[in-house]
């Protein structure tokens, strides 16, 4: 199944996708949905971010490709950071750099989503608490993260957290292909099946240390490419199952 949040009448609602159409439901993603007799062309509705969560916590340095072209070690547990809910936009909705003089990466990312709290969660349980997944793009700013080390400033600027354009829920994420193109040109190209962490893992020792809550977004690590783009650039993350998030780039 295939969910969209979008907007109708000035307010945001859940659809399916069926086909080229979006079907609106009410209820719950995180629990039971029931269609409407609502259907609208898919290429007309406003898409949005698909989930708004309390939280977003991304993991560095996950492929093994991106720690060697960065210089570092590769972690021996997952390297957890937080990412502000503020920054995130959905597809079409463009990447605002603040800073003229920054050097600012686009990160392809997939992305999951959790379905019910979760806490202390074991790995071999792990998939019954996801309720889906998504395309996402953990954009950087390295100008700040670089010298400081400061990946949850760096990450958390305004914009910086495209999601969708859907939610996936009925997907295998052990050997999905994720891309990202810069202006049309492939930038990132690997497979997830290269996650030094794979998502049950990263269920598993993440609930650990903090409690997750529907909705909230895990991030699972970029592969090697990174590079700046500038004002002008149209960035697209490309994931296996999922789509295209597509996303301009613009000054402040």
């Amino acid at each position: 199944m295939k969910f969209v949040r979008f907007l109708r009448d000035g307010r945001d609602v859940w659809g399916i996708v069926d086909g080229d159409t979006v079907v609106e439901v009410r209820g719950s993603i995180f629990g039971d949905v029931r269609p409407t007799a609502v259907h609208e062309p898919l290429e007309r509705v406003r898409l949005l971010a698909p989930v708004v969560p309390s939280k977003i916590i991304g993991v560095g340095l996950n492929y093994r490709d991106h720690a060697a072209e960065t210089h570092q070690p590769v972690p021996t547990e997952p390297l957890l950071f937080l990412k502000a809910p503020s920054a995130i936009v959905g597809p079409e909705d463009p990447i605002v750099l603040p800073f003229a003089d920054h050097e600012v990466h686009p990160e392809a990312e997939l992305a999951f989503v959790i379905k019910r709290r979760a806490k202390n969660v074991t790995r071999q349980d792990a998939f019954q608490y996801i309720l889906g997944y998504t395309c996402a793009n953990d954009v950087s700013d390295r100008t700040i993260q670089n010298p400081q080390k400061a990946r949850s400033q760096a990450k958390s600027l305004d914009t910086f957290a495209p999601l969708g354009p859907v939610l996936v829920t009925d997907l295998d994420p052990t050997n999905l292909n994720v891309q990202c193109l810069v202006n049309g040109k492939v930038r990132q190209s690997s497979n997830t099946g290269q996650l030094v962490f794979d998502v049950p893992t990263l269920v598993a020792h993440i609930s650990s240390l903090m409690t997750l809550f529907p909705g909230d977004v895990v991030l699972t690590g970029t592969p090697s490419g990174i590079g700046p783009i500038y004002p002008g650039d149209v960035v697209e993350v490309c994931v296996a199952g999922i789509g295209t998030l597509r996303n301009p780039v613009r000054a402040a």
